[in-house]
């Protein structure tokens, strides 16, 4: 494990794109595991404007992304297949057809699952996983559970995740409370993973995650096994972590 500690959200963003930008130069066929939310936002901004400046390419990477809510279309504002085209995709050059999401509107969830899983198996695994941490400890939407789930999954949020994710819906705008998610396998198997962390509300799971027990109440906390993890955090967010 390699903490690197950043001022706040702007150093943290700058230094994280910065390992992945590391990524593609050194395999630019690699696969990126996205990832969606507030955090990655900086992040996604750094590579664009890496992409403009003619200093990084996408365009001969591959993209798996964590999770998507069930019950949006990839057209919907709301869906993850939205944030992404509108925040990375469109902004970088990446190949038509490179950038794989779950589908939240499959007829068949169980279907979807396993060949989402079929997907990261066909693509070799994924080089790079990009992780935020929900405040309840959750990577992905893995959620505090009696085990950790390794396969993709159709999930029920949690009444905290749900909360934590409101601010995303405007009034009146149906929020989501399922969602599939690639298990805890994929992520593990990654060959580097990136944790990106920002703000003093996540300082206790950030903590717990990284130097409490392992357990899947905090499915984060199985990161601690992982052989070549990067966590990449603001001042903020490690305040709860002892010197």
């Amino acid at each position: 494990m390699e903490i690197i500690k950043a001022h706040d959200y702007a150093e943290m963003s700058a230094k994280a794109a910065e390992l992945i930008a590391a990524q593609l130069l050194l395999k630019p066929d690699c696969v990126l595991g996205l990832a969606t939310g507030s955090t990655p936002l900086g992040i996604y901004d750094e590579l664009a404007h890496k992409v403009a400046a003619g200093s990084l390419s996408f365009s001969r990477a591959r993209s798996i992304n964590l999770d998507e809510y069930v019950g949006l279309s990839a057209d919907d504002r709301q869906s993850y297949a939205y944030f992404m085209r509108e925040n990375l995709f469109k902004k970088v050059d990446f190949a038509d057809g490179a950038n794989n999401i779950p589908n939240g509107t499959a007829a068949d969830v169980d279907a979807e699952c396993a060949r989402y899983d079929s997907l990261v198996e066909q693509l070799g695994g994924i080089d790079l996983q990009l992780l935020g941490l929900g405040p309840n400890g959750h990577i992905g939407f893995n959620e505090p559970s009696d085990a950790f789930e390794p396969n993709t999954h159709l999930v029920e949020l949690t009444a905290e995740t749900i909360a934590a994710n409101a601010r995303f819906f405007g009034e009146g705008e149906h929020q989501p409370t399922r969602a599939l998610t690639i298990g805890i396998r994929a992520i593990m198997q990654a060959k580097t993973v990136l944790l990106v962390v920002n703000g003093e509300a996540k300082a206790k799971a950030l903590r717990d995650a990284l130097f409490g027990p392992i357990t899947p109440r905090l499915p984060a906390s199985i990161l601690q096994l992982h052989p070549r993890l990067f966590v990449v955090a603001d001042e903020a967010a490690m305040s709860a972590i002892d010197r």
